[in-house]
């Protein structure tokens, strides 16, 4: 039987890794980077969150735009590719991410049964007006929140703050939705009901607390919300 959450007002994405392939850079720059594309695009993305757990630890706030360049640069130089019109061309790939095949359906499902909808993402607005324009999923959005509001990073409690202020819902009324493991956990922990979209079989973290459910699709999200009358 379907999981079915009950009371949600308000579905919450994250962007990178849930609605957005952040690997899809990497692999539109394949005739560039070649066999390297994947390592590539692994290093990237793994620097890029430490960077911003560690300038959230350390009090040392730099935009998410700032911090994906920082960490394309350590990915480039530890594989080196000294390459500076390469470098510019991924920062440009990553402003028109691929979106996962199944996300505009998905939007458009929970829209209609009247859904408040909301990014909430580590993202600068421009770089996530940027992605959501270019897969054409930006007006299904009530909100495109992001962390430069409040100038820390997730997992810090007040950015999962920011959809209850902005969505004008209570924790409890919110579904919150990220194929990241710490994200979905902590945002549990916050007091949203959560889905993880385990994408790739990860293990469970061992942090507080755990998510309501598991999925491998955002496919699955509107059968676990959307409450038959």
């Amino acid at each position: 039987m379907t999981l079915k959450l009950r009371g949600i007002e308000a579905c919450v994405f994250d962007a990178y890794g849930t609605l957005f392939d952040v690997n899809s850079a990497a692999r539109a720059a394949q005739n560039s980077l070649g066999e390297k594309w994947q390592p590539l695009a692994e290093l990237w993305r793994s620097k890029q969150l430490q960077y911003t757990w560690l300038r959230g630890l350390s009090g040392h706030h730099a935009d998410f735009w700032q911090v994906t360049g920082d960490a394309l640069d350590f990915a480039l130089s530890t594989l080196h590719l000294d390459d500076p019109p390469l470098r510019a061309r991924l920062m440009n790939l990553y402003l028109t991410l691929d979106a996962y095949p199944e996300v505009p359906d998905t939007l458009k499902r929970l829209k209609a049964a009247g859904m408040k909808l909301a990014i909430l993402s580590n993202g600068t607005p421009a770089m996530l007006a940027a992605a959501a324009a270019s897969a054409g999923i930006g007006e299904l959005f009530d909100e495109i929140l992001s962390v430069e509001e409040v100038k820390v990073y997730k997992p810090h409690p007040s950015v999962y703050g920011l959809a209850c202020k902005r969505l004008r819902v209570a924790p409890p009324a919110v579904c919150f939705v990220s194929s990241n493991g710490w994200d979905a956990y902590s945002a549990k922990a916050f007091g949203f009901h959560t889905l993880w979209c385990n994408r790739f079989n990860q293990a469970p973290e061992r942090i507080p607390e755990t998510p309501d459910a598991q999925i491998t699709t955002l496919a699955e999200v509107p059968d676990i919300v959307i409450l038959q009358k």
